[in-house]
């Protein structure tokens, strides 16, 4: 994604304030509109899906000024006008921190209304009070078959979806592949994002060895965490044409916060809640 279609007042690689009190205003819309017309993904969205944001550093006072401590799971969905950017999500949520709310519920009503006015979509929030909830989804890696042990030779580090490719004469398969070698770059600041992938798909089988490589090959590549789930999609419905298909990128947290997208053919099922070890 090119500098040039993100907001001009992005916050993102800016020295800014942490504002001290709720303050709903800092909080920044990108369009998904432009990233998608880049990848030709006009009109009606061939895939269904979320982004899942889980915040580990809310907090707020109680009516009397005790602070209340919680973990917080956002869900925006994919077919929403908008995501969020990143850096202005972190500042209005420690906004909270010296804000007094009645109650979890009330807290929990006003995250909502905020961050579905700026996507444009209703944004589902849950939070986790108790030890035990904060504790939930267990650490554990990706399932399905990881095939970063494969011996390979790697030379492409920017998408290169040529790398795709089916097993010859290759009949259907159903099987859940799993990379923890993900890595991108923010489109601002250049950071690099590292994350693991999870695909699952039923169709012409997949070579593994050309799937790790095109995993990789988005090794230098800049685009939001939401931006190369679809593009993976994209890629490999264009190469390998499966029935059934199901994208699942877990980023690690940056200040705070972990986003893992998912993208699927309509119908496919979400995948069930996960944190691997290295959120």
């Amino acid at each position: 994604m090119s500098h040039s279609s993100l907001p001009a007042a992005t916050l993102l690689g800016q020295t800014v304030s942490y504002p001290e009190h709720y303050d709903p205003s800092v909080l920044q819309a990108i369009p998904r509109l432009a990233a998608r017309q880049v990848l030709g993904l006009t009109g009606p969205l061939p895939f269904q899906g979320a982004d899942i944001w889980r915040a580990y550093e809310l907090s707020w006072l109680n009516p009397r000024g005790k602070p209340v401590v919680a973990m917080a799971t956002f869900t925006l969905p994919a077919d929403s006008p908008n995501l969020i950017e990143s850096k202005s999500f972190k500042l209005y949520l420690n906004s909270h921190n010296q804000t007094r709310h009645a109650s979890a519920d009330a807290l929990r009503a006003q995250l909502a209304a905020d961050l579905s006015e700026v996507a444009q979509a209703p944004v589902g929030v849950e939070l986790q009070l108790e030890a035990a909830a904060m504790a939930a989804p267990a650490l554990a890696e990706l399932p399905g078959l990881c095939i970063d042990h494969l011996d390979i030779d790697v030379d492409h580090y920017s998408p290169a979806p040529g790398l795709l490719a089916c097993l010859p004469g290759a009949s259907t398969a159903e099987e859940t592949l799993v990379s923890r070698l993900l890595r991108s770059n923010c489109p601002v600041t250049g950071q690099p994002d590292w994350g693991s992938v999870q695909i699952h798909y039923r169709g012409p089988a997949i070579e593994h060895a050309a799937l790790l490589r095109y995993i990789i090959s988005f090794r230098t590549h800049t685009g939001f965490h939401e931006q190369c789930a679809e593009q993976i999609f994209r890629d490999l419905m264009a190469r390998c044409a499966p029935s059934l298909l199901r994208v699942h990128a877990c980023y690690t947290r940056r200040g705070g916060l972990d986003i893992n997208p998912w993208r699927g053919t309509p119908g496919t099922r979400a995948p069930a809640p996960s944190r691997t070890p290295r959120q």
